[in-house]
């Protein structure tokens, strides 16, 4: 038996097969262009494992419907990526496929990843929040092993946040929102901001301090309104030393107001490998969803 999993990013959709015990066995990478092209490309890549394939679960940019009782459930709906907004995406896996297919966010399923691991890690984990920051911008939250949304998933990449004094004058780039979290904080900030992107850019430059402030803000909300357990951060922006900045900013802004623990370990790196987070949450939603 092998379970599925489909991480569909912004810039890249990565596939995987996996066994009960959540260990990759094989994966394969497809640049995101077309619905028509990039879910082709999958379908035809799970193929090759149709007879040993139990359950696939994916894992989507956004915002997508979750509601299952909406004629639009499986859809990635108005999403700013070019020639993906109204797009069914789980019906052709149905069609393709007849089994049990777990639908959520990106973020949601590395949150549940995380959620998956620290059990496995052996620690006391009822709650966490996972923000991813790379192309985009958003966070997953679990608290007693389910996901908080039911109207819809949250959009917390879209949250309003105070400006750094030294950022008043970038606009930020987000199409609906201007300098909403995303805006401020997402890889593609880079170019906007200084013209190259992140990687070429050194950890001494005063923008990383701009974004650790903005990011760290995006953590005390969390800390205020969720209490989770801990909070892990991931994507390609982030880095163990860009973390740091954001804990020293964030211990600034909380001001012992309530204890959080250490919070080197509040604040944490993905016990997930490689940002691999959202391909184990997706074998285990989808194991999950074969089960119910």
């Amino acid at each position: 038996m092998l379970l599925g999993s489909i991480e569909a990013g912004g810039t890249k959709f990565v596939c995987a097969v996996g066994n009960k015990d959540y260990q990759v066995q094989d994966s394969a990478i497809f640049k995101t262009t077309t619905p028509e092209d990039t879910i082709g490309q999958c379908l035809e890549w799970f193929d090759q494992y149709r007879d040993e394939l139990a359950a696939i679960g994916v894992a989507s940019f956004g915002p997508i419907e979750i509601r299952q009782n909406s004629p639009r459930y499986g859809f990635i709906t108005n999403t700013p990526k070019k020639h993906w907004a109204d797009t069914d995406f789980v019906g052709p896996l149905k069609k393709h496929f007849d089994l049990p297919i777990s639908w959520t966010t990106d973020v949601n399923s590395s949150a549940y990843g995380e959620y998956v691991l620290a059990t496995l890690f052996n620690q006391r984990v009822n709650s966490l929040v996972y923000y991813t920051i790379g192309t985009g911008v958003g966070a997953g939250e679990i608290v007693n092993g389910h996901f908080v949304g039911e109207l819809g998933h949250p959009e917390v990449g879209h949250i309003r946040v105070k400006r750094h004094p030294d950022d008043r004058d970038f606009a930020g780039i987000c199409p609906y929102h201007g300098d909403c979290l995303e805006g401020l904080v997402s890889g593609p900030t880079f170019p906007a901001r200084l013209g190259i992107s992140g990687r070429q850019v050194p950890l001494t430059n005063h923008v990383w301090d701009i974004m650790a402030y903005y990011v760290a803000q995006a953590a005390l909300d969390s800390t205020l309104m969720f209490r989770p357990d801990k909070i892990v951060f991931g994507g390609g922006v982030v880095s163990e030393p860009f973390l740091k900045k954001v804990r020293r900013e964030f211990q600034k802004l909380l001001n012992d107001y309530v204890d959080v623990g250490n919070v080197d370990e509040y604040l944490t790196m993905p016990l997930a490998k490689n940002n691999g987070s959202a391909t184990i949450g997706n074998f285990a939603l989808a194991l999950k969803e074969m089960n119910e």
